[in-house]
């Protein structure tokens, strides 16, 4: 095969495109054009006086600017065509312009290159279908007028060109909107694949951005807080030991309770890991099972314990690095499950030949439907019954997880509740250490 065939078969194979051309763009084209083509069509009948059947080609050119007009009518001149609409726009050019080299000499009017102009503009802007198409219509068109067409006009060869003449510029041009849309589409191919690079870049960095506003709030909040938290604490501890026994006792010692707990997030937050990890605790990776055992412990509340079992196909209980951010992200998620849980709260880590996950799953309301395509965007409230939370918890649990090679993805469960899963690649954990089933 040869490579320009080769090369055209590979640029084809790409994703659909969708709504790239714009209608103001062939419009415009199209109006140079018609003027293009009346002009030669005049010129050529009155000013070198050559007969050929001018009705007829001054007819095609008409109705190119009437359907010119009607696209103007129909759409919007900023829109953008899809891949059908532009397609059929594009191959209507090249039956209007095979249409006027019949009755202008075929293959032997000099013009008969511009046949590649519509299949260049496929190639670089619609799908491998469109592009196939529109390649076979130019190459089938240019066939039939190397075999039918009127005599080119002023041209003494009456009787058309020499067989063997006539293909060998049916094949040069074939060849030639082969190699154009090859060329054309590998080149819009590697452009797309550049723009598409840097619109993902740019969106990750504005989301490193978004998360690193979100961190330095934290710290101001943190920092912020510490005062008051810490006068809190002291009043409810003092109002606790003065207070006789009955419920203003016991509402200072909850106060308390929940003001020292304010002061151990704050704590953990900014806590830097060091030797064995947070907690003095000498195992710095332990499996993921007990690292999720740890993590629900903490947010245990209102009699709503979570419960973390595993399922492991071969045994494999990845070894996990206490890293700040997985902790965090990890822990919630489980947070949030307890929040919104009314009795129960299920934990469930996996791993399989390619892939290790966690499933947290509760039995609330479950997430609101009519948001689910904006979850993981920061100050999105997810639950039905959101109350006065801000929103960041997926937000951030995503954020997180992502710099971990986790991907986030959250359901309702058919029989009430949510569940929200996080999938790793096996590759994301170390092999050194593999343990057995854990439940």
């Amino acid at each position: 095969m040869p490579p320009f065939i080769q090369a055209f078969a590979e640029t084809t194979a790409r994703a659909p495109l969708v709504g790239r051309v714009r209608l103001r763009t062939l419009v415009s084209v199209r109006w140079f054009a018609v003027a293009g083509q009346a002009s030669a069509i005049l010129f050529v009948y009155f000013g070198l006086g050559h007969d050929f059947a001018l009705a007829a080609t001054l007819g095609a050119v008409g109705v190119s600017a009437v359907l010119n007009g009607v696209l103007m009518l129909d759409r919007p001149p900023a829109g953008r065509l899809d891949d059908r609409a532009a397609g059929a726009v594009l191959g209507y050019d090249v039956l209007q312009l095979a249409t006027l080299l019949y009755f202008t000499g075929g293959l032997t009017n000099p013009f008969a290159v511009l046949l590649v102009a519509p299949v260049a503009v496929a190639a670089s802007s619609l799908t491998r279908g469109s592009t196939v198409l529109l390649a076979t219509l130019a190459v089938v068109a240019a066939g039939l007028l190397a075999r039918w067409h009127d005599p080119l006009p002023g041209s003494a060869m009456t009787d058309g060109l020499p067989p063997v003449l006539a293909f060998g510029i049916w094949l040069a041009l074939a060849l030639t909107v082969v190699f154009v849309a090859a060329y054309v589409g590998r080149l819009a191919g590697e452009a797309r694949q550049m723009s598409d690079a840097l619109s993902a870049a740019q969106a990750a960095l504005a989301r490193e951005n978004r998360m690193a506003a979100v961190g330095g709030l934290a710290a101001a909040a943190a920092h912020e807080l510490g005062t008051p938290l810490a006068t809190i604490a002291v009043v409810a501890k003092e109002l606790a030991k003065d207070a006789p026994e009955g419920p203003v006792r016991e509402d200072a010692e909850l106060l308390l309770k929940e003001a020292m707990r304010c002061r151990d997030i704050l704590a953990r937050l900014a806590a830097k890991p060091e030797g064995g990890g947070p907690e003095g605790n000498p195992f710095p990776q332990p499996p993921l099972s007990v690292l999720l055992r740890e993590i629900a412990a903490r947010y245990a509340r209102g009699g709503i314990v979570p419960q973390v079992s595993g399922d492991f196909a071969d045994g494999y209980d990845p070894p996990t690095a206490r890293a700040p951010e997985l902790v965090q992200a990890l822990g919630t998620l489980i947070e949030n499950a307890c929040q919104f849980a009314r009795e129960k709260v299920a934990v469930r880590v996996w791993s399989d030949a390619g892939s290790v996950g966690v499933d947290v799953a509760d039995d609330g309301p479950g997430f609101a439907p009519e948001i689910f395509a904006r979850l993981g965007e920061p100050y999105i409230s997810t639950r039905r019954d959101e109350g006065d939370h801000m929103g960041l918890g997926i937000f951030i649990a995503t954020t997180l997880l992502s710099r971990s090679g986790g991907a986030v993805s959250c359901a309702n469960a058919a029989g009430g509740g949510a569940c929200v899963s996080v999938v790793w690649p096996r590759g994301a954990f170390p092999d050194a250490a593999r343990s057995g089933r854990t439940t």
